[in-house]
């Protein structure tokens, strides 16, 4: 008779889970926030140093030159966000909704123009309206005068229209978004009840891109408050910004303490200006 024979159970040996070996996450932010350290905080922290030398901010706060060219600085910016929306509005309106040949060209030139640094087209104003620019050489070939009569670029104004003509597109370019995903069956319907394209404009369009004009518009406003390219190259006589202040105190005058004390209270300007914009722009969705 033959035996069974028992099965011993397999013997079960327990497998220890393997710890994966990784990395903490904020060892890998050290490498690029040492990076920023060094690159900006830094910098920045040595500005913020010198200005606070003894009596600095209370001798630069309380001269008719910071208060001058506080003034100067923030009317050319809120001047030139009004014409630059104006305009954007108009333009980007006329680029969407207006059929003509040569818009989607139009369109991408406005993407190329944002590239253009700010002394380029100052540059191309003085060949147009500078002194010895095309129109006064026109003027003086034509009437036999001495001078023309165009020496409004060494003005405000011409640093006013030169800021306006660089910084139309950057509000152009949220407005050409926004168009571009408006429901054109509202248009439409209120094209068929009898609404003028005025009227259209303002109770229908308006309404729906008025996030991207005001993103379009605060970008502006920021970038107007720090702009020094165009105010330096246009030679304006008695136009004195923040950072054209900046600019001659230090490398002018050497006076470093009041130099990075005007700059410090630029650089609190902007970032509030960039803050309110970063809530604008995140409704607007751009």
């Amino acid at each position: 008779m033959a035996s069974a024979q028992a099965t011993a159970p397999p013997v079960v040996t327990a497998v220890r889970p393997h710890r994966s070996r990784t990395v903490p996450a904020w060892v890998w932010a050290l490498p690029p926030v040492a990076a920023l350290g060094l690159v900006f905080l830094y910098p920045l922290g040595l500005v913020v140093q010198e200005s606070l030398a003894p009596g600095a901010y209370a001798e630069v706060l309380a001269s008719a030159s910071f208060r001058d060219a506080l003034v100067t600085t923030v009317w050319l910016a809120v001047g030139a966000t009004a014409g630059c929306l104006v305009l954007g509005f108009v333009l980007a309106l006329i680029v969407a909704f207006v059929p003509f040949p040569g818009a989607k060209a139009v369109s991408r030139f406005i993407d190329v123009f944002l590239s253009f640094p700010s002394f380029l087209i100052t540059l191309a104003l003085l060949f147009v309206y500078g002194t010895v620019g095309m129109a006064n050489g026109l003027w003086t070939g034509a009437a036999g005068a001495d001078e023309g009569p165009f020496h409004f670029l060494t003005t405000p104004w011409g640093v006013l229209l030169a800021e306006i003509t660089y910084f139309t597109p950057f509000v152009m370019r949220p407005l050409l978004a926004a168009f571009s995903q408006l429901d054109t069956a509202q248009l439409e319907v209120a094209s068929s009840l009898g609404a003028r394209p005025a009227r259209i404009v303002r109770r229908v369009i308006l309404p729906e891109v008025l996030p991207a004009l005001a993103a379009g518009g605060s970008l502006v406003l920021v970038m107007c408050l720090n702009e020094f390219g165009i105010v330096l190259f246009t030679g304006a006589k008695g136009v004195t910004t923040l950072p054209m202040l900046v600019y001659s105190q230090a490398i002018l005058e050497s006076d470093y303490a009041a130099a990075c004390v005007v700059a410090v209270v630029n650089v609190a300007l902007s970032v509030g200006l960039y803050a309110v914009y970063r809530v604008v722009s995140r409704r607007a969705g751009a």
